[in-house]
């Protein structure tokens, strides 16, 4: 692992399973996997920051990372005047085409290496303000999910996380958690705000996100997220995600600021 960190942000560069610390920050932190794919997990659920999206934790939230796939992990802080814009909770933004240059900007060499050409102060202000700005107009994602509170829906989230494949109806996967299809969709319902179509849905692109950045080809992720075949995956994928699995490994990989980092070691945010 190679790391670089500094009071506004930092890189870390992650191999694939790496994990960060259980932590929490004075200051809110805005995420974003310039290659590979970052889980963000805090105490409200879990976000998945593919390489067209961005993760945002308020100040507080204790939270730990963890790549999938060899990882380019950018960190952005945000003083309280500009958090005070974005929401008060975790949350996932698309990425615009600024935004994203405004994130390698502000965590690009030239944050760290001592260069002469380094940012300003105030010209830092000014991106961070443009960046903010950027994500204050981009829709959130549905890539954040939360954690159940209820013991019968984190039980069934379980299952699902642990076998994506499981075809089993709600009221099948009821009777192993000890609860009806009716009780389990109103919690769902009541707790998360979605159906369990949904939220299987969810769960499966999260995961199907993972194995994309370990390299395996639509065939095999569609199998192994559950769905029956690879059209099936593919639409699904497209609804959520904003493009097919093909153009997203595509763009992942032209999107990708992998210039090296000095080799200087410290802790990952």
């Amino acid at each position: 692992m190679t790391s670089h960190v500094w009071p506004s942000g930092g890189r870390h560069l992650w191999p694939s399973g790496a994990t960060s610390a259980v932590q929490s920050h004075a200051r809110g932190h805005l995420v974003y996997a310039a290659g590979g794919v970052l889980a963000v997990h805090s105490e409200r659920g879990t976000s998945i920051v593919p390489a067209n999206r961005v993760a945002w934790t308020p100040a507080g939230f204790t939270h730990h990372h963890r790549a999938h796939g060899e990882t380019d992990m950018r960190i952005v802080f945000l003083a309280p005047s500009l958090a005070r814009l974005v929401p008060d909770r975790p949350a996932v933004f698309l990425a615009s085409d600024l935004a994203r240059e405004v994130l390698l900007a502000l965590t690009g060499p030239r944050n760290y290496d001592g260069s002469t050409a380094g940012y300003s102060r105030a010209a830092r202000s000014r991106l961070l303000r443009v960046l903010v700005d950027e994500l204050r107009e981009a829709p959130e994602q549905p890539l954040h999910l939360p954690e159940p509170r209820d013991d019968r829906l984190r039980a069934l989230a379980r299952i699902l996380r642990e076998t994506p494949a499981e075809n089993a109806t709600l009221a099948g996967l009821g009777r192993t958690v000890g609860a009806g299809a009716r009780t389990l969709s109103r919690l769902l319902h009541d707790e998360l705000g979605m159906t369990f179509y949904e939220w299987r849905t969810q769960l499966r692109v999260h995961h199907a996100l993972v194995l994309l950045a370990e390299g395996h080809d639509t065939v095999r992720i569609a199998s192994a997220c559950g769905w029956a075949n690879p059209s099936s995956f593919i639409a699904a994928f497209t609804r959520i995600i904003g493009t097919t699995p093909g153009r997203y490994r595509t763009d992942h990989r032209s999107h990708s600021g992998n210039s090296p980092l000095p080799r200087t070691t410290g802790s990952p945010d």
